[in-house]
């Protein structure tokens, strides 16, 4: 069972999307499956955390899985779990490829390749930066 089969999508108007995203670029990304351009988003904090769908927070990947594939976007080898994603066919632009959005808001987050490092897996979750925000594990302080 995915995490879209335990409950709904979360559901809003254009309008309210554009209100909450706060910029055209992550309502086109997320809500109408653009594309950002390559090595245009800013790169994301050092250190250890995970990666959220930034239309509704839910955790996507994490940062152990985020690898420097050298396309121009954030590049993973697995989600968070199962049912933090769903795969769509998609054909457009002429081409054949696996669409990934976030299987709690549907929101577009980029595509999955058949060719990241042979020894996670062989996949490349090929992910537009502006339709995540990360949040840094806690540092736990030591009194």
């Amino acid at each position: 069972m995915t995490a879209s089969d335990a409950k709904p999508k979360i559901e809003k108007s254009d309008a309210e999307w554009r209100a909450q995203l706060g910029d055209e670029l992550t309502f086109m990304v997320t809500r109408r499956a653009a594309t950002e351009r390559p090595f245009s988003h800013p790169g994301f904090a050092p250190g250890a955390g995970t990666f959220a769908c930034v239309c509704c927070g839910a955790p996507l990947f994490t940062k152990a899985t985020k690898y420097e594939s050298h396309c121009g976007w954030p590049s993973f080898t697995a989600p968070v779990d199962g049912g933090a994603i769903d795969e769509h066919i998609d054909l457009s632009h002429g081409m054949r490829r696996v669409e990934v959005t976030c299987a709690n808001c549907g929101a577009h987050l980029g595509h999955v390749f058949p060719d990241g490092p042979p020894e996670a897996g062989g996949l490349r979750y090929c992910i537009n930066g502006v339709s995540l925000d990360f949040a840094p594990d806690a540092v736990v302080a030591n009194d």
